[in-house]
Formats: C-alpha cells, structure tokens, sequence
C-alpha cells in the first residue's frame, strides 16, 4: 500500500509499504479519508524516525476482522471512522489501510460522508474524556434536566466545536469563548453564552454571566494566557479544569485534569508526553466509542467545515505548511486517499 511516512529529517515521504496485518481484537480498515491535526507534522520533527506512518485521524471501511473480533460485533463492510496512534511506528492513518481496536472505532451512518466522518476521532475521544472523564458530566444519552454551567475555552477549535455540541446534548449552558466572527458559528452549535477570547475582561464577564458559581471548564487550548483566564473565570472555590496540554493552575481550588487521546489505547505513551498507562482510560474509551457511535446516528451533529486539498498524500505538504502559517481557522483540512497519485493503480 502506498502511505505517507516520516524521511527522517523532519519531512515526509510516500513510499509503498506492506499492508498491516490486524492482532486478534483488531480490525483492518480501509482508509477512504483522514483529516490533519498539529500532532502529525510536530512527531515527525521531535521524532526524527525513518519509514513511521504519519497521521491520527481517518475513516473508511472494515474490511479483516482479527480472529478474536465476533462478526456480532463488528463486520466486514461496516463504515466506520477513528483515532491511532500516527507518527510513531508502521501503523498511521495516512495510509491506504491501517489497523483499530475492534472496540474503539465509530460506527458511521450512511448519512454522513467518508470526509466529515474522517474528522470525528480526536475531537470526539477528547471531548468525551475531557467532559466525561475528567468533568464527570452528563452525557447526551443521558441528559440532565436541571443545567449547570460549563466553559469551553475555545469554542471553534476542531476539540470545541465538538464539546460544546455534546454538552448542549448534555443538557448543559454552554459559555465560550471565540473571535468575534465566529460568535454566530458557535451559538449556532448550541453555546448559550458566547465572550471574545481575546477581551482581557473575558474571564470577569464569564464569572458575572456564572452567577459567579461556574465549576468545570475545558481548555481547548492551554496554553498562553490561557492557564490563568479559565482558572479566573471559575468560581471563587476553584473547581475543575479539563487540559489538552499539561499544565499548573496558580489559583486555590482549581484541581488540573491533563487530557491525552492517545490514552484511550491503555498503553504508556512517551509521544507527545510521558503520560502512564492506563486500564481505565482505556475501558471508558470503549464506553465513549458507543457513545460517539450513538450520538452520531441519533443527532444530526454540525461537522467541521472542511478545507479539502485536491492530491490526498501528496498534498499534505501543503496542508502542513498552511497550518504552520496559522492560516487554520475552524475548519478541518482533510485528504481523500483516492485522490493520491497512484493510489489504486498498482
């Protein structure tokens, strides 16, 4: 299969490479899209690995099942999307195939495309452990009748976007925060109470619009200013904070919850933080992937507006150097594997 790999010297490269082969609980998918995420160029350049399959997020179809996956659980057809573990070893989401736990991927439905569906996994598994897992909020299979508040820094970040739909399907009053121009975007997305990220008043507004008793917050960004704006946004008792990157709150009360994706798969991670296996981590994301899985085919979610760039593979390079610029703005770049140059011909 053709797939894009890691040169060794910061780049990357498309070589032909074997086709993974799924352990007894895996499955074997072949790949139809995959959406970019900062993650995949940044391992390349901590990295500096030959031949790692670059890439996290992806979708397609199953099409081996391991010897231990039941046909009652999963089946060969079934569309389904998806996060691994890219830029570290043979098996990343920027390849014609690549392989799954069985029991962490999304069902999709027929209503929703190959290409939106490709940007569910990050976004999704984040959201769930950062609201579920670490908050301890409802969920939208189970929604809470009596709201309480919970800020999501960062309302159109690819994470965001996401959260603040699941915590409106929650029952929860969404606060955010957002550039002025996507205010509409946002609010449109379920937010309640919508402050620009950027006023140095934010944290004081959020705090008078909470009645002064906001709780739980998610740090969709982490850094920068900020560790210390959603720290001051809470209550004056602190409370809890979900993170994406690892961080210290300077105020009492405000107990830090470091969110990793690559958590869901149980396994020690040293990239991009050392961060220690974890069993439960990796039962609740079970959980989280039928709760995705649900959600998806019962609420017509808004997806991230996608920028689609034209080559598959061979555009990545572009699609990195138009992230790096910080030209990305709530939207989602993604590739079509079919769209590769000799994808298919073989």
């Amino acid at each position: 299969m053709k797939a894009l790999v890691t040169s060794g010297d910061g780049g990357f490269e498309i070589n032909d490479i074997a086709i993974p082969v799924p352990d007894p609980d895996e499955v074997l998918v072949k790949v139809h899209s995959v959406t970019q995420n900062p993650t995949d160029w940044k391992s390349a350049i901590v990295n500096r690995q030959r031949g790692n399959v670059v890439g996290c997020d992806f979708s397609g179809t199953i099409v081996v099942l391991g010897q231990n996956v039941s046909h009652d659980v999963r089946k060969v057809g079934e569309r389904v999307a998806g996060v691994v573990h890219g830029g570290i070893g043979p098996n990343g989401a920027f390849a014609e195939y690549v392989v799954v736990p069985a029991d962490l991927v999304i069902v999709i439905p027929d209503t929703m495309s190959f290409e939106n569906a490709a940007q569910l996994g990050v976004a999704c598994f984040t959201s769930c452990q950062s609201l579920y897992q670490s908050l301890k909020l409802p969920t939208p299979l189970e929604p809470t009748s009596t709201p309480k508040d919970v800020l999501i820094w960062s309302g159109t970040s690819s994470t965001g976007q996401y959260a603040v739909q699941f915590a409106k399907l929650g029952g929860l009053r969404v606060i955010t925060t957002a550039s002025p121009q996507n205010f509409e975007l946002v609010k449109s997305l379920g937010a309640d109470e919508v402050f620009d990220y950027a006023d140095s008043k934010t944290p004081k507004k959020i705090v008078a619009a909470s009645g002064g008793n906001l709780k739980h917050a998610v740090d969709c960004i982490s850094e920068g200013m900020t560790p210390n704006q959603v720290s001051m946004s809470l209550s004056r008792q602190g409370g809890t904070i979900a993170t994406l990157l690892p961080y210290e709150s300077k105020k009492k009360g405000v107990d830090v919850q470091f969110v990793v994706c690559y958590a869901i798969f149980g396994k020690a991670i040293e990239y991009p933080f050392p961060f220690p296996a974890n069993e439960e981590y990796s039962r609740n994301a079970s959980m989280h992937a039928k709760m995705i899985s649900q959600i998806v085919a019962q609420h017509n979610l808004t997806p991230i507006p996608i920028k689609l760039f034209p080559r598959g593979l061979a555009s990545v390079a572009d699609g990195i150097e138009y992230m790096k610029l910080g030209k990305v703005h709530a939207e989602k770049i993604t590739y079509r594997l079919a769209d590769t140059p000799g994808v298919g011909t073989a």
